[in-house]
């Protein structure tokens, strides 16, 4: 059954495609991982590496689920009918289903933090102590969790037009209205440059092989593919859309909010003297002490978190819209239905994750806790396979005249930009992919 529900148009694809790609990646993952990797110089590289690797893969989804108009599993049947590549549809929503159970956690501390915010409990406080507070106490870690997947949940329930082009329409530009305002204010700190050199100046000498394979493999992280989501958005797409201009505004957002939050973060950071290698609790420990050491900090601290809650929020609706899409196939009324029931799936699901700081601190799973062991599947092991699946699929089962005239509609490309991006597909992309998965899986 195609798809009876489309975007009203190209914005809304677009703000809802970027909405999934920039999440906890862009501002969560990209600023500690670019301290800690060369900060100008890893910035470079990302640059070079989403174009070079995460663009082709980006448009690989797009011209799947817009060539069939169908989600994520049937989309693959329909191309490759009777042998078992649908697994890769299967494979994406499995790894959606794993990856909101313990992204709905970390969003539960945002809105934790968020509420200490707005009543005045947040600033003044030993926030490594506060930090380790809220993620070790079960009650409030799980409310919050559940308070957060009520939102996903109620937003896809709504359908893609009125529920999740809506929630972008208005989440997105409120996202870069808000770093836009932090980063002024970062900025405008006295010694605020030494944060923007760092950050923009590439340094090489500080550049090594573990650096290089980080960004090579954030490139393809932070455009959400590897899990379909992209194959189940395109088949919304009308069939006149461009779909390379599309993946261009979608890129060229997501490396606008990583240049942002660096912007953003690192003046900030260097301007009053703090370690720009903290880690993920950059954003939870390190930051609240930042803006409290500048004027008005209570104020652009709460600007932060709605930043953040957004983020994570665009991309958690992308996350639970590929497995209700999977389920429903177009039908609106079990759309409604099974919204609710996989959003509580995943929240139970997420409930060891969202107690693996406190009641559940003691139980690991080969050296880790729940939440780092699910992280680490998804991260290291389910994104990449999944990624590599989809840039082996494409130019092996797709016909080229296919790939062809979606590429190509409304499109000025030639015959030589279609053959060097197959080429990227087949040979670049591929390679990449095994030499992060190989490291991640700690070979060397």
């Amino acid at each position: 059954m195609k798809q009876t529900e489309q975007w009203t148009g190209r914005l809304g694809f677009i703000l809802a495609a970027a909405g999934s790609a920039i999440g906890l990646g862009a501002i969560w993952k990209f600023p500690y991982v670019a301290g800690t990797s060369g900060g100008g110089a890893f910035f470079l590289l990302f640059l070079l590496f989403t174009i070079v690797i995460g663009l082709p893969l980006l448009l690989a989804e797009f011209t799947i689920g817009r060539s069939t108009q169908k989600e994520a599993i049937s989309a693959y049947k329909t191309i490759a009918p009777g042998s078992l590549w649908h697994w890769i549809g299967r494979l994406g929503v499995g790894t959606s289903f794993i990856l909101l159970s313990f992204y709905s956690v970390v969003g539960g501390w945002i809105l934790i933090y968020l509420y200490r915010a707005v009543s005045g409990q947040l600033m003044g406080q030993p926030y490594d102590a506060l930090f380790g507070a809220v993620i070790s106490d079960p009650a409030s870690a799980v409310s919050a969790q559940f308070l957060f997947m009520l939102i996903t949940a109620w937003v896809v329930a709504r359908g893609v037009q009125n529920g999740i082009e809506s929630a972008n329409k208005y989440m997105m530009p409120a996202l870069f209205i808000l770093f836009l305002v932090l980063m002024v204010r970062s900025l405008t700190l006295d010694g605020a440059m030494e944060g923007v050199k760092f950050f923009l100046w590439p340094d090489f000498s500080k550049l090594n092989a573990e650096a290089i394979l980080y960004a090579m493999g954030q490139s393809f992280f932070s455009l959400s593919v590897g899990v379909s989501v992209m194959v189940t958005y395109s088949s919304y797409l009308a069939k006149n859309e461009n779909l390379v201009r599309s993946a261009g505004s979608i890129v060229g957002l997501n490396l606008l909010v990583s240049l942002f939050a660096g912007l953003a973060i690192f003046p900030a950071v260097f301007s009053l003297g703090v370690e720009p290698k903290a880690g993920p609790g950059l954003l939870f420990i390190v930051l609240p002490s930042v803006f409290e050491q500048i004027p008005f900090g209570g104020v652009f601290l709460l600007v932060f978190l709605a930043l953040f809650l957004f983020a994570t929020l665009t991309s958690a609706f992308s996350l639970l819209e590929i497995i209700v899409a999977s389920l429903s196939k177009g039908n609106e009324e079990k759309r409604k239905r099974l919204s609710w029931v996989i959003g509580l799936l995943i929240f139970a699901a997420g409930i060891p994750s969202a107690l693996s700081y406190g009641p559940l601190a003691d139980v690991h799973i080969f050296g880790k806790s729940i939440f780092d062991a699910a992280d680490y599947l998804v991260s290291n092991i389910l994104l990449p396979l999944g990624a590599l699946l989809i840039a082996v699929f494409v130019p092996m089962k797709m016909k080229r005249e296919v790939l062809q005239s979606e590429l190509q509609v409304s499109s000025t490309w030639g015959r030589s930009l279609f053959l060097l991006w197959l080429f990227l597909l087949r040979f670049a992309a591929p390679i990449a992919i095994v030499v992060v998965f190989v490291h991640m899986l700690g070979v060397f």
